[in-house]
């Protein structure tokens, strides 16, 4: 076998290897998304349905809604699934976002003991939150800057309790961030922030036996989908301001180049299809419905 005859080989078999990795590479897309998604198991239902649909499997980066977002307007990511719709109007006015598209919701419930030693069962939660602070009671607050943490945020501006302000340093992903929140002042040390995701919260909240602020889908998960269950209550529900709308968008490929955009905008549209909305109106937890579909046919 001639020397140019082995080099040519050897030069084509390269060529094939770095052609067939670009594809595979191709293949793959990188999504932000909120820990919700993930703690309530929606994602392995779905995101299997999608690889098989199209063969682009999703990489998943489950954060608070404010690193997703962060993700994204880093360009670390191609996608970002949320729910915190002031941040993701800002992305979008930013110039971050290619486009946004309602996929679903479901809704936060306030938890606490299941004897309510504040009394707040059946109230709105602003008022709620105004009487657990009111009697002194434990809150565990996610304190991760979160689209949960933002609605508890939003509550305590309308439970109309006096407010401080705090300063604190969270760590995602290896990195250090600012954040700044506020709190009922009467509270003092039994206001518990604790920087960390949903499924944590819930269980902190329920090993000191206090109130806190979660989406429902993880409740479910927390409650049903495991054989020990959760020993708090949903005390506070269907109030119009614990509403929680979720929205899918694709990065902008005019901010980086780079993004994978077409993948991600077949994502995009194939939640909001027939086929990914009927995925998510069939999700259920032991019976019970996490997220509604959202999108307008």
């Amino acid at each position: 076998m001639s020397r140019g005859y082995v080099v040519l080989s050897i030069a084509i078999l390269a060529m094939f290897f770095l052609f067939t990795d670009g594809l595979c590479e191709e293949k793959i897309i990188k999504m932000s998304t909120t820990t919700s998604t993930e703690n309530s198991g929606l994602l392995d239902f779905l995101l299997p349905a999608f690889t098989k649909d199209t063969g682009i499997q999703v990489k998943v980066f489950a954060k608070g809604t404010g690193a997703a977002i962060r993700d994204g307007m880093d360009g670390n990511v191609d996608i970002v699934f949320v729910h915190d719709r002031a941040k993701e109007d800002k992305f979008m006015a930013d110039g971050y976002g290619a486009y946004r598209l309602s996929v679903m919701h479901n809704d936060f419930v306030i938890l606490g003991p299941k004897n309510d030693p504040a009394g707040i069962k059946g109230m709105s939660a602003a008022k709620a939150l105004k009487k657990i602070a009111e009697s002194k009671s434990a809150f565990i607050s996610r304190g991760d800057d979160s689209g949960t943490h933002a609605k508890e945020q939003e509550l305590w501006r309308f439970s109309g309790v006096t407010l401080d302000t705090k300063k604190t340093e969270v760590i995602k992903d290896g990195k250090t961030a600012n954040l700044e929140y506020n709190y009922p002042a009467v509270l003092g040390d039994r206001f518990i922030s604790i920087g960390q995701g949903m499924g944590k919260t819930l269980t902190y909240a329920e090993e000191k036996q206090a109130y806190t602020l979660a989406d429902r889908g993880t409740y479910l998960e927390y409650q049903y989908g495991r054989e020990r269950g959760l020993d708090l209550a949903i005390l506070c529900e269907g109030d119009a301001d614990l509403s929680n709308p979720y929205g899918i968008i694709p990065v902008s490929p005019k901010k980086y180049p780079d993004v994978k955009f077409e993948e991600a905008d077949k994502f995009a549209k194939w939640l909001v299809s027939y086929k990914g909305q009927k995925i998510i109106a069939d999700y259920k937890i032991k019976g019970h419905q996490a997220f509604f579909p959202d999108a307008k046919k």
